[in-house]
């Protein structure tokens, strides 16, 4: 039986060469072990991008640590599913615990709660010592979140950004003031493009899958054949290389526009002036840090101007860290949250799956969703993530919907912004009020519209938007939970216009529309 003294687990989402793991690491005594497993395809139903978008970078990571002289225990699961069958991330540890004589197991803290129990747990039952080492990537350690949110009656994100921005001197003019005289510019960074449509848009990078990922492609399409999602345009880094060319490419060509148009939307543009690198930063190829400061330099630098690099900035320095803060200061109830009382059977509709609806700006999102396990922030939280609310789904499977389908879900950063942001869930820490719209707001930030069988101005009647039906629905079943919310007075007193024979109307239709008598599928 091999001695190793300590075998240093590497996450799917910590392929990060300079990680704490490595900084004792001895070649002659220990051992690099990363595993794929069926577990964590299964958890919950995963697109199959988002599965290559996991497995062929870990294997390029490993291929990198064998280069680099480290000796790596591998477990990689191929298409014949009878040849892999420890199915999950303990079985196949265990395996290694039993073959081995470890003195100590070493990884860096899981970004995911479960994943973290299950350590704990193999590690308890197979009496090997087991060590958390810090995660180096973030800028605030869960101490140190914990210690700013205690004793606060509400944890507003604004206020954290703020005291991430002093304590690490980010845009910060020589008196310790805000750039430009304001810590925020989101009133900036609302435009829309207007009936021009938006500028030539720059295409992003695109990476052509090498030998290691079209083995993973392959493997996938075999092994996990009935996942949702496409995989046939898979173009994402696979690699640290790969991601900062990625990095580059955004700050030269579009984060000059990126905040402006941050909320705007057109039809049939996949990615606009978005960055695209929440993949990349959240596996590790990339750090905040890097990221942070090279936004920073462009505009110190001449090359973007402040609105656009301090809602990036905001993006990265203040919800990442503000997400992942509030994620380990109320697990594990957190995903219990339920503050709507939605019913726990009420699960996404089915075009969630397979973007198959004639809602136009569903339909563009889940087409960009279902072809690369991606959509940006407006389409996540204005889109799907209004319709899943108005629609009543309740909001943790929401989250696991979120974790199935987006290829940067961890569950850290999915867990806040899915449960609680989109879905109002937590009933208010992360969000002052739900964000709740009639299809008005999205024809507003939009072309989606234009074209669409259904008219955003209208509740009722056969044309009726499904968001406005929906909305109006929505105010009403949760008018008395509302009433005590300020910054509800002005929606709530709008109910009050409606006479009863229009009320009818429309808890009829959202009543068909949630059961499917109304079709909203093409």
């Amino acid at each position: 039986m091999t001695k190793i003294r300590h075998l240093v687990l590497v996450l799917g989402d910590q392929l990060n060469h300079d990680s704490e793991a490595f900084t004792d690491f001895d070649p002659q005594s220990d051992r690099v072990w990363m595993a794929e497993n069926d577990e964590e395809a299964t958890h919950v139903w995963c697109h199959q991008t988002r599965l290559v978008g996991f497995f062929s970078p870990m294997r390029h990571f490993r291929e990198e640590l064998i280069q680099r002289g480290f000796d790596v225990i591998y477990h990689e699961l191929t298409g014949d599913r009878r040849k892999a069958r420890e199915s999950s991330f303990a079985s196949v540890l265990r395996k290694t615990l039993s073959a081995h004589s470890v003195e100590k197991i070493l990884v860096v803290a899981p970004g995911d709660y479960r994943v973290r129990e299950q350590l704990k747990a193999t590690a308890e039952q197979e009496d090997v010592p087991l060590e958390f080492l810090t995660d180096n990537h973030f800028y605030c350690s869960p101490d140190q979140f914990d210690d700013w949110a205690s004793g606060r009656k509400s944890m507003v994100m604004e206020q954290f950004y703020r005291t991430m921005r002093k304590e690490h001197s980010i845009l910060l003019d020589e008196e310790g003031a805000p750039e430009g005289g304001q810590w925020n510019f989101d009133q900036n960074n609302r435009k829309t493009f207007g009936k021009g449509g938006p500028k030539e848009v720059p295409p992003t990078p695109s990476f052509k899958p090498d030998s290691i990922t079209q083995e993973v492609i392959a493997m996938v399409r075999d092994r996990f054949e009935d996942h949702p999602g496409k995989v046939d345009q898979f173009d994402l880094p696979v690699c640290r290389d790969d991601a900062l060319n990625s990095l580059d490419d955004f700050i030269e060509h579009r984060l000059p526009l990126f905040g402006t148009y941050q909320d705007a939307m057109w039809e049939g543009e996949t990615f606009l002036y978005h960055s695209r690198l929440s993949h990349s930063i959240n596996l590790h190829l990339l750090s905040p840090k890097e990221v942070v400061d090279a936004a920073v330099k462009a505009y110190k630098d001449g090359n973007a101007p402040l609105n656009c690099v301090e809602g990036f900035v905001r993006q990265i320095l203040g919800w990442r860290e503000y997400v992942r803060g509030v994620y380990w200061n109320r697990m594990p109830d957190y995903e219990e949250r339920n503050a709507l009382h939605c019913d726990s059977e009420q699960d996404v509709p089915p075009f969630f799956w397979d973007g198959n609806t004639d809602m136009a700006c569903v339909s563009d999102a889940m087409r960009l969703l279902v072809d690369t396990a991606y959509a940006h922030h407006i389409q996540r939280l204005m889109v799907l993530g209004l319709f899943a609310q108005l629609f009543g789904t309740h909001p943790l499977r929401f989250h696991h919907w979120h974790m199935a389908m987006y290829a940067d879900a961890i569950d850290w950063v999915s867990l806040p912004n899915a449960l609680g942001m989109s879905q109002y869930g937590d009933g208010g820490l992360m969000a002052t009020k739900p964000y709740c719209a009639t299809g008005k707001y999205i024809n507003r930030m939009s072309n989606h519209c234009k074209n669409c069988r259904y008219d955003p101005a209208k509740s009722t009647g056969e044309d009726a938007c499904p968001f406005t039906t929906l909305y109006w629905d929505f105010l009403d079943r949760h008018k008395q939970q509302f009433q005590n919310n300020n910054r509800m007075t002005l929606q709530l007193k709008n109910i009050e216009r409606k006479d009863s024979s229009e009320w009818t109307a429309i808890r009829s239709r959202a009543r068909k529309i949630r059961s499917g008598t109304i079709k909203l599928q093409q």
